[in-house]
């Protein structure tokens, strides 16, 4: 619903995307539940810090629990402060008006943080790869989401040359995806094509 009212518009003033997204929370409950925003790293361009006010302006009174995780896929790893300026904040604004809120980099290769779903047959990879693979998956993500009550994203869509489009269910795979499905995916990727995949709706990866 927030995606539908946000696109109409070209020009998100902070007022405009604190109306959309506080009438969009009120049709959930999130009274008392326990949260957990999936954002991008400094590789995606979007005002992470706008959100991030309104975010936390209309939920941190209501919410038991106002996480963020950095939807890394492979890459490096954010300091504190590379943190903080992506949501635009520095350590004495956090711990004096944004204490609630803790943030958390996604760690793909430490077999600590992450749990398996369950595995993607091989016979069903052959069959949505046309051929081009022929290997089961291990559905791997963050076992941090297990500990919340709801999951959101934030963050944009663009043209992506692995997936076709980023955004969306792409935070999850591979955003805080564990290795082996990474690889997998990168690879299908890769050999369908950057041209036949990139900014292409719905493609096999």
């Amino acid at each position: 619903m927030l995606a539908q009212i946000v696109r109409t518009h070209s020009n998100l003033t902070e007022q405009y995307v604190a109306t959309a997204c506080e009438e969009a929370f009120e049709k959930l409950d999130l009274n008392n539940k326990k949260l957990l925003f999936i954002i991008p790293d400094n590789s995606r361009t979007t005002p992470m810090d706008l959100f991030f006010r309104v975010v936390y302006r209309l939920l941190a009174d209501r919410v038991k629990i106002l996480d963020f995780l950095v939807a890394l896929g492979t890459h490096p790893q954010l300091s504190e402060n590379e943190i903080y300026q992506r949501v635009g904040l520095d350590a004495e604004l956090h711990r004096t008006m944004y204490q609630k809120a803790r943030f958390f980099n996604h760690h793909y290769d430490d077999p600590r943080h992450i749990v398996s779903f369950g595995i993607v047959p091989a016979d069903f990879v052959r069959a949505v790869s046309n051929g081009l693979m022929n290997m089961e998956i291990n559905v791997t993500i963050n076992k941090m989401i297990l500990e919340y009550d709801m999951l959101m994203i934030i963050g944009p869509t663009f043209p992506h040359e692995v997936v076709g489009f980023s955004g969306g269910n792409k935070y999850f795979f591979p955003g805080i995806a564990g290795q082996e499905i990474i690889d997998a995916s990168h690879w299908l990727g890769a050999l369908i094509t950057n041209n036949k995949i990139n900014g292409i709706k719905d493609t096999p990866v």
